[in-house]
């Protein structure tokens, strides 16, 4: 749940962002057809069954444009829902209903989105230790609203951003001039709260990981075979995180196999929007 606090300091502002790319000016349109205010209100229609998300930054939406616009709704972020759902009522200035309704629908629908299929990835995972994390293949100036929705699908955030964490890939790896160099000069520089995580792609980079004393170590791309490998000669040494060609069709195998953590980029950047709409306006003055 996003509280009130957590919403006016870190998200109002991505919220009047994304009202301004909508509203340079005017709503010509709905200045048109409704010069004057008049009190309306409008049906939140869910057209697709799913998980939905984003409730409260729906809501927010219509508020920032005029504080006295009411929400009704007796869901909460969870909650499934089934396509025909009334899932709730906005009430409030018929102008405001008009301009704020496709900034509104298009955080809940992306919101939705992502929750939904995270749902359907971390179903795969019930009952083992394994924990789906997202990553930072987020869509830009989204992130804290599709990280957020990731938890509500039951999935788990890997770092937030460059930093949250230390994290040693291929790239960094050869700048440092090697696995040993990388962890070593992390380890110098960071924090001592901080883990460090590096990037293998072979057990020959696994080996040299954990003589270099890694404290997450990620599997990545690797195939199946290897992965047992990895895991059997890291035996509990260090955290393991397998990355990198993740499929919900794979999930099961990669239960089997033990790791940690399994990192998806798909979460966030390949989840279809759940289709919900607002209809059925009318004035009630």
């Amino acid at each position: 749940m996003i509280n009130g606090v957590t919403m006016r300091i870190n998200i109002d502002e991505y919220l009047l962002n994304a009202l301004k790319e909508d509203i340079t000016s005017e709503d010509v349109t709905t200045n048109a057809v409704m010069p004057e205010a008049k009190q309306g209100k409008v049906d939140l229609i869910c057209k697709e069954d799913g998980i939905i998300c984003g409730l409260e930054v729906f809501e927010r939406v219509f508020k920032l444009l005029d504080e006295n616009t009411v929400f009704e709704t007796e869901l909460q972020d969870g909650d499934e829902v089934k396509n025909g759902d009334l899932m709730g009522v906005v009430k409030g200035d018929i102008r405001v209903l008009l301009s704020g309704e496709r900034v509104a629908l298009n955080y809940l629908q992306r919101m939705s989105g992502i929750a939904t299929f995270t749902r359907s990835l971390a179903k795969e995972l019930e009952g083992s230790r394994t924990k789906l994390l997202d990553t930072r293949k987020t869509t830009p100036n989204m992130r804290p609203f599709e990280k957020y929705a990731v938890t509500v699908g039951g999935g788990y955030n890997h770092r937030y951003n460059l930093s949250d964490g230390v994290l040693l890939k291929d790239n960094h790896i050869g700048a440092a001039g090697g696995i040993r160099q990388a962890v070593y000069m992390a380890r110098e520089y960071a924090p001592f709260v901080r883990k460090i995580e590096i990037e293998t792609e072979n057990l020959e980079m696994v080996s040299e990981a954990l003589e270099a004393g890694a404290d997450i170590i990620m599997l990545d791309n690797m195939d199946d075979e290897t992965m047992k490998e990895a895991v059997k000669m890291i035996d509990g040494r260090a955290e393991t995180e397998c990355s990198g060609n993740v499929t919900k069709e794979r999930l099961a195998a990669i239960r089997e196999i033990g790791v940690d953590y399994v990192s998806s980029g798909a979460l966030t950047h390949s989840a279809p929007i759940m289709d919900i709409s607002l209809k059925n306006l009318v004035p009630t003055e």
